[in-house]
């Protein structure tokens, strides 16, 4: 099936038109969200951050990057944001942005991804439910949306404590 958007890694110059997306999606109270505070202050994973553009390669369509957490000592990644322009949400542009960033990060030998959202859009992936018991968040967070995926066999089920941001 032809898609009507091409997936690349994500450039410098993108900065400016990512965070006019992630302001549209997701507003300025993104800022208190809990997923927030462990990304501020740490730069994205260098290779794992994404856009879609239209097949000419000049409009950003969509963006996703991922962040390296520690999770009771354990490293891991958290996902986001994911970002669509508003109008083209519900046609495959964040799957396909999850897809690729997945298929790299376990690539490159990462462990497991977890993430605050929308468990049956993000199921379509793969994400699962984690019970809300075994991992303590840096602040508020609805257990019906902390969810997670192994990238490596089994790798979920071995995370449980703390999750802590990671500044280099």
């Amino acid at each position: 099936m032809a898609t009507m958007w091409q997936i690349r890694n994500e450039r410098a110059e993108d900065a400016e038109e990512i965070e006019r997306l992630v302001i549209a999606s997701f507003g300025a109270g993104r800022f208190a969200k809990t997923a927030y505070r462990l990304r501020e202050g740490v730069d994205p994973i260098p290779g794992l951050s994404f856009v879609a553009t239209d097949n000419d390669g000049v409009k950003l369509l969509g963006s996703v990057c991922f962040t390296q957490i520690d999770i009771g000592g354990t490293p891991s990644l958290l996902l986001g944001p994911l970002a669509v322009q508003p109008e083209l949400r519900g046609i495959g542009i964040g799957i396909s942005l999850m897809k690729k960033g997945i298929e790299v990060a376990r690539a490159f030998g990462h462990q497991s991804v977890i993430l605050v959202g929308d468990a049956p859009y993000y199921a379509k992936v793969g994400f699962t439910q984690i019970p809300p018991e075994r991992l303590q968040m840096p602040g508020p967070v609805d257990p019906s949306r902390l969810l997670g995926l192994s990238l490596q066999p089994g790798a979920l089920e071995k995370l449980s404590g703390e999750v802590r941001r990671i500044t280099r």
